[in-house]
């Protein structure tokens, strides 16, 4: 197993893209704990349970794993699926301290607990570079994400800390139904070079392969994950 004795910790791990990247961790040999807010439908990993619209959340979780870590993959989001001329401060403080501050705390929280070797992967979406209507917090805070990762790759490499974005297209996901109708995700199928809709398995893939060994030599990236929705 290739990340046999390692730590990781994922949020928003109990369903899923973030359910299938805890569980493809684990059976890759890692010692996984993750995050949840309502119930832990995970198996085989430790659950902490708490709620990333608290910034406060991030010092619980790692006073849950302890001093050390290895692989953080910040998966946690949501996508209130709503357009400008309904955005309110309120939305905004929330989507945003979900979305970017509690990953960039994160980040920050485990640099300090890794060594040479070290991981982190944030997970962002494709609707930065492919814009959809009703979705511009959920856009807005995953571009910022992705730009703190690239930044962070050039502090962090120094340490032997690799730190990349996965940006999947269209998966199906209880988050991916919630903000669009069948039809968007018929059309997204047929316009997917593998004519299909990506599932969570699919991505769990790319973030184990970039936490694992032979990524060593990938950081500052954005791995677009769509199934050739963007090519």
């Amino acid at each position: 197993m290739t990340l046999d004795g390692k730590i990781a910790l994922v949020t928003g791990g109990s369903r899923g893209i973030g359910r299938a990247i805890v569980e493809r961790l684990a059976r890759e040999g890692a010692q996984v704990y993750f995050t949840y807010r309502t119930e832990p439908r995970t198996t085989g990993a430790v659950g902490i349970r708490t709620d990333h619209q608290d910034a406060g959340s991030v010092e619980a979780m790692f006073a849950a794993v302890g001093d050390r870590l290895d692989i953080l993959v910040n998966n946690a989001a949501i996508n209130p699926g709503a357009p400008l001329e309904e955005l309110t401060a309120a939305e905004f403080d929330r989507v945003l301290t979900v979305n970017t501050k509690v990953p960039l705390l994160a980040m920050r929280a485990a640099a300090e607990r890794m060594g040479p070797g070290g991981r982190i992967v944030n997970l962002s979406t494709l609707n930065t570079v492919v814009p959809a209507a009703g979705h511009l917090l959920y856009t807005m805070s995953k571009g910022a994400l992705e730009q703190a990762t690239a930044v962070a790759s050039r502090e962090l490499g120094p340490r032997g800390i690799t730190v990349n974005t996965v940006s999947p297209g269209a998966v199906a996901t209880d988050m991916l139904r919630s903000v669009n109708p069948p039809e968007a995700l018929v059309r997204a199928a047929a316009l997917t070079a593998l004519q299909r809709l990506g599932e969570p398995d699919d991505i769990a893939a790319v973030v184990a392969w970039l936490a694992g060994p032979d990524a060593g030599w990938v950081t500052g990236q954005n791995i677009r994950a769509t199934g050739g929705l963007l090519v």
